[in-house]
């Protein structure tokens, strides 16, 4: 008798187990077949952080001054002024009129003879003046601390124009570079660096002299 409820009892607990068994598989089956009803293992909040977008303004006209030092071959390092206007035909191409204006100093014959002047002070006026086609190459942005930044571009500057300079014209190849930021939506500022190219025998030989220039400015937009 005591065999029999035994056996009674274990057939009863796998009945039990069995049951338990299929319930929890068909749950898994549940789970796999519906797999957006099963609750998440790892509930990820992921904090949206706030991004302003640069505000720039839609204006393709931008004009600008600047100043800086100009090396002028054989005459020295002398302070330039300068404006420029731009003109924005696309977000990476841009057209320029480009105008400076400096002084030159003496040469080193001038310098070492004491009272040789090559040139009268109306002569030693330099004033440049060009077209160009700017190229925006690598823009980006300019990050001052962690919270701010700026759009900023490095661009090629490349075009043709005229020298004054000991009074005669020339014509004059200009090649350089710049990197702009932009302060605000209307306002921007540059650091550029040019290399106006011409011809001249105005020292006894006819050679090409490379007249160098750099130049810090502002740009507005209009």
């Amino acid at each position: 008798m005591e065999s029999r409820i035994r056996v009674l009892f274990l057939n009863v607990l796998g009945c039990a187990a069995l049951a338990m068994l299929v319930s929890g598989c068909s749950r898994a089956i549940d789970a796999i077949d519906d797999p957006y009803t099963a609750e998440p293992v790892i509930d990820v909040e992921v904090e949206r952080r706030e991004i302003r977008r640069p505000r720039i303004d839609t204006e393709n006209f931008e004009v600008g001054a600047h100043a800086g030092f100009m090396s002028i071959e054989d005459f020295g390092t002398s302070s330039v002024v300068g404006a420029r206007l731009a003109y924005h035909i696309t977000e990476s191409l841009f057209a320029e009129a480009h105008y400076g204006q400096s002084t030159a100093g003496k040469t080193s014959f001038e310098t070492l003879s004491g009272a040789v002047e090559l040139l009268t002070p109306s002569q030693r006026n330099f004033r440049h003046y060009d077209l160009s086609i700017g190229y925006n190459l690598l823009p980006g942005e300019a990050f001052i601390g962690r919270n701010r930044a700026f759009s900023s571009a490095l661009y090629l500057l490349a075009g043709a124009g005229s020298t004054d300079f000991a009074g005669d014209s020339r014509f004059t190849l200009s090649f350089g570079a710049g990197y702009r930021v932009l302060i605000t939506d209307w306002l921007s500022a540059h650091i550029t660096v040019r290399d106006h190219v011409f011809r001249t025998d105005l020292l006894g030989e006819d050679k090409t002299v490379h007249n160098v220039e750099f130049t810090i400015g502002l740009g507005w937009f209009f």
